[in-house]
């Protein structure tokens, strides 16, 4: 015959530690992931709303859009902002990415 036999190794015992050690780059990015993503993001959000529950009449903001002006009323997903006088729109409460120190806009 041309071609001889070819027999089958025995198999060698599994490594216990072998499995864990697979898992681990996959482990170590997400605990990566988490910190330079997701916990940031979480803590910019709970800023965020802190913010918009702390919303008063009087107080100053600038919108997504770039709108700014005074806060005439505060409801619960709505408010209404003086942009000029007798000027006034409403704004979703969402919408609000500022709230500006006061006296900073001197022209209302």
């Amino acid at each position: 015959m041309l071609i001889s036999s070819a027999y089958a190794q025995a198999a060698g015992a599994a490594d216990p530690g072998g499995s864990m050690m697979q898992f681990l780059p996959i482990i170590l990015m997400f605990v990566v992931l988490w910190f330079l993503m997701i916990r940031p993001q979480q803590k910019r959000a709970k800023e965020h709303k802190a913010m918009l529950d702390a919303l008063a009449k009087g107080d100053e903001i600038v919108t997504g859009g770039g709108i700014a002006g005074r806060v005439v009323k505060v409801g619960e997903n709505f408010v209404a902002v003086e942009l000029a006088d007798g000027v006034e729109v409403q704004v979703q409460k969402p919408a609000i990415t500022l709230v500006l120190p006061k006296g900073t806009l001197k022209a209302l």
